[in-house]
């Protein structure tokens, strides 16, 4: 008896887990930079988002809500989930000629939101 007390209790924080983390039983999903992937690729792929990708990315503005911390892992990660965010719906992913991930937590920061939208 006293072992399944500890397997109820772990089968309900992962249930709590789940649950919080979805919407109408669909987990929510975020685009990230892959922190494995080199400055350069990175910085290849949040000028294309930011460009021709059509992401919104006036919030990592210098003096904006996410500009800080100022690096292009930062700055990708935040151009890659709005990219995302915007068009996984008409076919758009988070490739990023494998410089993102999916992620199932969220990556906002104090001031600094991501967007997310089921």
């Amino acid at each position: 008896m006293s072992i399944a007390i500890p397997r109820i209790f772990l089968a309900l924080l992962l249930l709590m887990f789940i649950t919080k983390n979805s919407v109408n039983g669909q987990l929510e999903e975020w685009c990230i930079a892959d922190e494995q992937t080199p400055d350069n690729e990175l910085q290849v792929a949040l000028d294309w988002a930011c460009g021709k990708g059509g992401a919104d990315c006036s919030k990592i503005q210098k003096d904006k809500v996410c500009y800080y911390p100022n690096t292009v892992k930062d700055h990708a990660s935040y151009a890659f989930n709005n990219y995302f965010q915007k068009y996984k719906k008409k076919g758009g992913s988070c490739f990023f000629n494998n410089a993102a991930m999916i992620t199932q937590v969220d990556p906002s920061y104090n001031s600094c939101h991501y967007e997310y939208m089921p």
